[in-house]
């Protein structure tokens, strides 16, 4: 019998931080929407980020640029908007890009997760040989609200043997405390609301 491969603990990595006027010309990029989806929530868009290379660019490769060299083996993005940044950031790290997907998107054998959402549940799949154990993984979305979706994504990548690195977000809203969600997590947001 062989000796279980030890789990690493998350490695803080880091990138020279970013001024004020960097992070306030790249938040004029993201456009803040009252009451939706619903009264109440004031929801931050990212699609005007989306539609201007410059911003776009400047998100990414700040990313990329906190990441190269630390390891990281491969990127999981949480559907849907963890895919338009993880699969340019798999990219320029040059490892593979892993979607989890909410349930019945995949079409292989899948592990499945159901996690606690503010008002209810929700399941997030991951293919069975996405990943490998010892395999050292960033886990990227857009946001980071209350963490319910990142603590299951997580689990998800644990469940397979592999370790999560990093975590990393264009968002986080800090009021929800998502951070809470995920202790010991390595947690970036490049900005925060």
């Amino acid at each position: 019998m062989s000796d279980p491969i030890p789990t690493p603990s998350p490695v803080p990595v880091s990138a020279p931080p970013l001024g004020a006027e960097q992070l306030d010309w790249l938040k004029g990029y993201i456009r803040a929407v009252p009451d939706y989806p619903q009264p109440g929530i004031l929801f931050r868009d990212i699609t005007p980020l989306l539609q201007n290379a410059q911003a776009l660019r400047f998100a990414i490769d700040q990313l990329a640029e906190r990441y190269r060299g630390t390891g990281i083996d491969a990127v999981v993005g949480i559907e849907s908007r963890g895919f338009i940044f993880g699969t340019p950031l798999a990219y320029l790290l040059d490892v593979g890009f892993v979607p989890v997907r909410k349930k019945g998107k995949l079409p292989a054998e899948t592990i499945t997760i159901q996690y606690d959402l503010e008002y209810g549940s929700n399941v997030l799949e991951i293919h069975t040989d996405a990943l490998h154990p010892g395999q050292r993984v960033l886990i990227v979305d857009d946001l980071l609200a209350t963490g319910g979706t990142t603590e299951g994504t997580v689990r998800l990548v644990e469940s397979l043997g592999a370790h999560v690195v990093s975590l990393a977000f264009l968002i986080e809203l800090a009021d929800l405390q998502g951070r809470t969600r995920l202790p010991g997590q390595d947690v970036f947001a490049l900005l925060k609301y």
